[in-house]
């Protein structure tokens, strides 16, 4: 082990390109975990959500286009159009600041913005589904069709 920490010095001098492209990875990495530990919303599993459902009565909303949505969702899942989200003037999401509140796109990538909106509206427990309809859909889970 000693060797190798010996010729590192060496190794990065001679592969500058290698040694500053693992360093951004690296910064890249660290900031994504420190983020993640002080965002204020949760990502969940799609087992977790299932025992978030079975648990509580989570509020449970689709920021999926309505094409997506009609085509599969989770059971009991309230589509909203993300460009018509916004927590502080929809009646529905006002009267649920106290219930859990999951959030779920096609694929979980586009939910990060609107779960800040949902914290800075006032709700404490707000969730996001890792992976979206699609992890939901790959653990075999049941999915409803249309627009209910």
């Amino acid at each position: 082990m000693n060797d190798v920490l010996h010729k590192l010095p060496e190794f990065a001098g001679n592969h500058l390109a290698l040694s500053a492209l693992f360093a951004i990875l690296l910064v890249a990495l660290v900031a994504g975990e420190v983020g993640a530990l002080f965002r204020k919303w949760k990502m969940l599993t799609p087992a977790s959500l299932t025992q978030l459902i079975n648990r509580d009565t989570p509020l449970i909303i689709d920021l999926s286009a309505s094409a997506d949505f009609e085509k599969a969702h989770i059971p009991g899942a309230k589509n909203v159009a993300m460009s018509q989200f916004d927590p502080e003037t929809q009646k529905d999401l006002s009267k649920a600041k106290e219930l859990p509140v999951v959030l779920v796109d096609k694929d979980g990538r586009g939910v990060g913005k609107a779960a800040n909106r949902l914290i800075k509206a006032g709700f404490a427990r707000v969730f996001v589904l890792d992976g979206g309809t699609y992890a939901w859909q790959n653990a075999q889970l049941p999915v409803a069709k249309g627009k209910k």
